[in-house]
């Protein structure tokens, strides 16, 4: 079938047959993942690709099979994993493993330990196996750099597939997503600021490198990011404020200290939450705003979580939460804690929908304006919560 004709088909399907048809697809996905792999793991045994005139199987799948690089890495690691523990095949295919999970585990799994690992990481996230790894072979905490970063040359970057890998780069980096600029890193004591860095080194800095959050071991984790001269400056600030109960002006101890207060101010903000709350006023049963007291009880009782409940369980969204009329305010919903629950912004936006039908939707700065069906009705859903 031609993809024309697939999508055409697909167009016709009913919604709960197109759930199907996809769960469907998927699951042959995975299974032909699985062969594939099987396939490369024989291959791989044979040599094969030297007959064909590539020098490894990574250049076999890159250049014969076309393969990106990051998926021919991830298949041919995932070969060679299952080669040693060949359940690893079963659960690809069922879905219980990925190929990320099983290339994150593949260097840490022993007779002894995979399958308690396999175990462990089955229907598990990207982070949560991370967290995994992270428990089997913990790296030491990572020592605290400043440094002034220098501007990256707009005309010729650097990429890590133009040149070497600089050797100090610390060993939780691995190889990066392809495409990304690779960040050099330079030993420091704590708190203090570095020389700026080589110009061969320069070309490799740049300002937009992703801020990185990554756990080294149980309970501690790296982050990595770039910041502004501006915020440089109040680190700097607090470093020297703190000195009497800080004496090593420790990034880490000062980023939490702000963080805790960040913390407890949007706590403040978004929850309503306080050491003494004070008992809430009564509210006219015709207005839309949610006293605080309501905010309180909703966001504690849905455990600051999406409570929208689908056909696959509840969502797990946690950012972008807002406080939702069950029944709507337009349609005569109470503001009470009984008629309240948190929803993300698309499954807010998705139960209005479902509630009044199909509906044009335009966020403004602080609200959703709906426009429903050939009357125009607008209802206003608050973001601000």
């Amino acid at each position: 079938m031609t993809t024309s004709n697939l999508r055409r088909s697909l167009e016709r399907l009913g919604d709960r047959d197109l759930l199907a048809e996809t769960r469907r697809l998927a699951e042959r996905e995975r299974g032909a993942t699985a062969e594939v792999i099987a396939a490369l793991m024989e291959l791989d045994a044979r040599k094969l690709y030297l007959g064909e005139g590539c020098s490894s199987l990574f250049t076999y799948c890159t250049q014969v099979l076309h393969f990106s690089e990051h998926a021919a890495y991830g298949r041919i690691e995932a070969a060679r994993a299952a080669r040693r523990f060949p359940s690893i095949l079963d659960q690809l295919a069922d879905g219980r493993l990925t190929l990320t999970t099983v290339g994150l585990l593949a260097p840490h799994l022993t007779p002894e330990n995979h399958e308690e690992l396999l175990s462990s990481a089955r229907h598990k996230s990207k982070r949560e196996v991370e967290h995994i790894v992270a428990a089997v072979r913990p790296l030491p905490a990572v020592a605290p750099v400043i440094r002034k970063l220098p501007v990256p040359r707009a005309d010729a970057p650097v990429r890590a597939s133009q040149s070497s890998r600089p050797t100090a780069v610390a060993e939780d980096d691995a190889v990066p997503p392809e495409g990304l600029l690779v960040p050099c890193a330079i030993a420091a004591l704590p708190g203090e600021l570095t020389s700026p860095p080589p110009s061969s080194v320069a070309a490799r800095e740049t300002t937009s490198q992703r801020a990185v959050v990554k756990p080294l071991a149980p309970e501690r984790y790296k982050v990595q990011m770039t910041v502004s001269s501006a915020t440089h400056d109040k680190l700097r600030r607090a470093q020297d404020l703190l000195r009497h109960c800080l004496p090593s002006g420790d990034p880490a101890a000062i980023f939490d200290r702000a963080l805790t207060l960040l913390v407890a101010d949007l706590e403040k903000r978004k929850l309503a939450a306080a050491e003494r709350p004070r008992a809430g006023s009564a509210t006219p049963k015709n207005s839309r705003y949610v006293p605080a007291t309501f905010k309180r009880e909703v966001w504690a009782r849905d455990g600051s979580q999406c409570a929208f409940i689908g056909a696959e369980g509840r969502c797990t969204e946690r950012g972008f939460l807002e406080v939702h009329h069950v029944v709507p305010f337009a349609d005569g919903g109470a503001t009470d804690a009984g008629n309240l629950e948190l929803r993300c912004r698309a499954h807010n936006v998705y139960e209005a929908g479902q509630w009044f039908g199909p509906m044009t939707v335009k966020e403004g700065a602080a609200e959703y304006r709906a426009e429903l069906g050939p009357d125009r009705v607008a209802v206003i859903l608050s973001r601000d919560v």
